[in-house]
């Protein structure tokens, strides 16, 4: 019982402790991030080490930075869409607690709201976009049809691809965006600004995906592990026909006539960039193995590494 009782105080100090960081580091729209500034089109959006237009090499320099802005566009879109489920799912989380833990309560009902700003900041960088970038850019994937069908999937499986999401943004951060010199500085304090309200939320994703695997009974894990499987595979159908689409775009606007060697790399490179930004660089996100690891058998992980092999090449 006394051991119960100190894990329990444990999880509601941490509960505690990402409220005051919330708090801490709460910030603005208009005030702290976009401060009436307007992108730089001269400069990149996103850094080479997340957009990989630097490995591409029958491109320019300036379409090399074309292409990074069309894949900003779409980060922007992407995470627009995924906090859509992402909010709604911590909103279901919060229930249990509304008559009982208030300190876990406010914890979920700021990750929530924090969740639907960061909506409304990428529907304005894409309006932002739009404004300076030629006609004809489509982002495919419709948010709502997509969160239907993620959250129809069991509580487990949708966390650990809330925890997955969560993780990577900050390896982004810290991977790739931080220091770059090369990017628009609109665009990095997007990211800064993102990164600061998504570390309390890895931390809160953590907690809650352990106390749900904690309910399961073996049987009902083996399903979730199923579960992830698919989420995943239709992230990746998902990036799959963007890339596609994201490639089209390149070539209309770009300013000469690609050959179809160069489409086929430029269509390959933008499919490999999405994969590594929204599947590999959480999948390889040590903080995320390990959690995933300590919940499932050897023959799950095994069936998650199959799943993963062609994504992976």
């Amino acid at each position: 019982m006394e051991t119960m009782i100190e894990e329990q105080s444990l999880e509601t100090n941490r509960y505690a402790k990402c409220i005051a960081a919330s708090r801490r580091v709460r910030w603005d729209i208009d005030r702290d991030v976009i401060r009436g500034r307007s992108f730089d089109f001269t400069k990149k959006f996103l850094p080479d080490a997340l957009s990989k237009v630097d490995s591409l090499a029958l491109v320019s320099p300036d379409e090399r930075r074309l292409l990074s802005q069309i894949q900003g566009r779409t980060y922007a879109n992407m995470f627009g869409l995924v906090e859509r489920f992402i909010a709604a799912k911590v909103l279901d989380m919060s229930g249990p607690y509304r008559l009982g833990d208030q300190i876990a309560l406010e914890a979920l009902v700021r990750f929530s709201d924090e969740e639907i700003k960061h909506q409304e900041l990428f529907r304005r960088i894409e309006q932002m976009c739009a404004q300076g970038m030629p006609a004809g850019y489509a982002f495919l994937p419709e948010a709502n049809s997509v969160a239907s069908y993620v959250l129809a999937k069991s509580t487990w499986a949708v966390l650990a691809l809330t925890c997955h999401i969560e993780l990577f943004v900050l390896a982004h951060y810290r991977g790739s965006i931080d220091g770059d010199t090369n990017s628009s500085e609109l665009w990095k304090d997007v990211f800064l600004y993102h990164w600061r309200e998504e570390s309390q939320h890895a931390i809160l994703d953590e907690l809650e995906w352990q106390r749900e695997d904690a309910k399961l009974s073996p049987d009902e894990r083996d399903k979730a592990v199923d579960d992830l499987i698919e989420l995943v595979g239709a992230i990746d159908g998902m990036l799959q026909t963007q890339a596609h689409a994201d490639a089209s775009y390149f070539s209309a606007i770009c300013g000469r006539s690609l050959t179809m060697t160069e489409e086929d790399a430029v269509r390959n490179s933008l499919l490999a960039a999405y994969r590594w930004q929204y599947i590999l660089s959480g999948v390889q996100e040590p903080r995320f193995s390990r959690a995933l690891n300590s919940m499932i058998t050897e023959n799950q992980a095994a069936r998650i590494a199959m799943a993963m092999a062609p994504i992976m090449m």
